[in-house]
């Protein structure tokens, strides 16, 4: 028998050390489960410990109505990064996009926040329809109002880049005013192709705008930002403003000042609506006079568009004014701050433009044809991206293809010397970079102090024309290096040659600063 007994003994013993080895086993092959549940054993006793304040937001209010609250509140709680770690969440697919998928909170379950260094919770109250919040007592009047004022602002953004953005065009006289369709302009301020500095700043610039309503009250000015595109045809003034507004979320209203019913630019502008882009095209050459209308006539009219009171009548609003020409013909009243308050010069492309515009075309990050289109554009050709993006499109099937056509293009647009000049009398290029897109200092000193005033570092102001001796001196190495090929079938260049309107093509001439 006491043979039995220990056999039996040792029976059960293997066992339990069997049990305790496959327990061991498992813990050290969840221990990612096991150090969840260490963390919820110690959320609830730390909440068990806090006294808390419950607020409900409730989906109708005591009218029947709809309470707005509780649609933002929704929304928000679904983009909390926690909703994934809940204990359970409702997955839900959008009927407009196909593999859209959103979370939302499952029923009697909790996702956490935390705003200002306190801890909040959003727990779904079930099929009542209501959310509650909670918040730690001693938090509830520091955070609660700047909480729910955030919340509202997040929604709000959420939806508005939801939503489908439309663009506006003035129908002329009679009612409505405007007619509108989908805008489907796919342009984005990451495809523009512009130096990267400049980009950074425009974009630093558009941000600052979006979250500056609160500054703006307190100046006693009105939430809107002016922006001046000029340059040539063809240097993407159009595109850029597109881009604008893909990155705002705002709707586009297109003024055409040539059409009939624009003699009355203010009513045009009561029209409109708030987060919206105004773009008004080709403004120069409508304030130089025509149709019976003489240039004071309608610079005054324009005036009265920019900074009259009908133009207070919304807010959040980006107004941009493109020019084909320079801004020497002008009215400075038109050009000063607060009507323009920021101005980008669109040049021509050079050599490191087509090489974003290869990249965004071609998928090129470099090709054996390089050196040779590099070197018509130190000789100082020069193409419009809308020239580039063209021959690009054509040629998309072949790459080589694509870039024999722009060196051959660059050869034939390459500007002769004078007879009389020689290399030893050429002057070298000047020690600017020569980027598309160029912003003028002068044109963003509001921007500036205003963001010193508000204890910032200035964001989209300065020039961003920046020296680069580096790269100039490589440009004059292959100018000489150019010129002393002439036999290879290019055209020497005359560096001193002007653009097509009397200035170089890039640096703004200082009486635009």
């Amino acid at each position: 028998m006491m043979g039995q007994d220990g056999v039996g003994g040792g029976v059960i013993g293997a066992l339990l050390y069997a049990a305790l080895a496959v327990l061991a086993l498992r813990l050290v092959l969840s221990y990612k489960s096991a150090a969840h549940a260490v963390r919820r054993a110690w959320r609830w006793a730390d909440e068990w410990a806090q006294a808390y304040q419950y607020y409900e937001v409730p989906r109708l209010a005591v009218d029947g109505a709809e309470n707005p609250l509780f649609r933002k509140a929704a929304a928000y709680v679904a983009s909390l990064p926690s909703l994934e770690d809940a204990d359970a969440a409702c997955v839900l697919s959008s009927a407009a996009k196909s593999n859209d998928f959103a979370l939302q909170l499952g029923p009697g379950h909790t996702a956490r926040d935390a705003f200002l260094g306190a801890r909040l919770a959003w727990t779904n109250a079930g099929g009542d329809g209501r959310l509650v919040l909670r918040v730690r007592r001693h938090d509830r009047t520091r955070v609660l109002r700047p909480y729910l004022q955030h919340l509202e602002s997040v929604a709000d953004e959420m939806e508005a880049r939801r939503r489908e953005l439309r663009v506006h065009a003035n129908a002329g006289g009679g009612a409505p005013r405007w007619a509108s369709a989908p805008f489907t302009h796919p342009a984005t301020l990451d495809t523009v192709a512009m130096d990267p500095d400049l980009k950074a700043r425009v974009r630093a610039d558009l941000e600052s705008f979006l979250k500056g309503r609160a500054y703006y009250h307190r100046l006693g000015r009105v939430w809107r930002r002016s922006y001046l595109l000029y340059g040539a045809p063809g240097t993407g003034k159009s595109t850029f403003a597109a881009a604008m507004a893909r990155f705002l979320g705002y709707d586009v209203y297109d003024v055409d000042l040539s059409r009939g019913g624009c003699d009355d630019l203010r009513a045009l502008l009561l029209d409109t609506a708030p987060r919206s882009l105004i773009l008004v095209e080709d403004l120069d050459r409508y304030l130089r006079g025509g149709d019976g209308e003489t240039a004071a006539a309608r610079t005054a009219r324009v005036l009265g568009f920019m900074d009259g009171l009908s133009s207070s009548c919304g807010e959040e609003r980006v107004m941009v004014f493109t020019m084909s020409g320079g801004k020497d013909g002008v009215d400075p009243a038109v050009l000063r701050p607060g009507r323009l308050d920021v101005h980008i010069h669109f040049t021509m492309c050079d050599f490191e433009g087509f090489k974003a515009l290869a990249s965004n075309y071609l998928g090129l990050k470099d090709h054996k044809l390089y050196p040779q289109v590099e070197e018509g554009f130190h000789a100082g050709a020069r193409l419009s991206p809308a020239e580039l993006g063209e021959i690009m499109l054509a040629n998309r099937g072949s790459a080589s293809r694509a870039l024999r056509t722009v060196i051959s293009a660059l050869q034939h647009v390459a500007p002769s010397p004078p007879p009389q000049r020689t290399v030893t009398a050429a002057r070298p290029p000047r020690l600017t970079s020569r980027w598309s897109g160029h912003l003028d200092e002068a044109s963003v000193a509001t921007a500036t102090s205003e963001a010193s005033a508000a204890g910032q570092s200035p964001r989209g102001g300065g020039g961003f024309a920046k020296d680069a001796p580096i790269r100039e001196i490589k440009k004059l190495y292959g100018l000489i290096k150019y010129r002393s090929r002439k036999d290879a079938g290019v055209v020497p260049v005359d560096d001193s040659a002007a653009s097509p309107d009397g200035r170089d093509s890039d640096v703004s001439p200082e009486k635009d600063r």
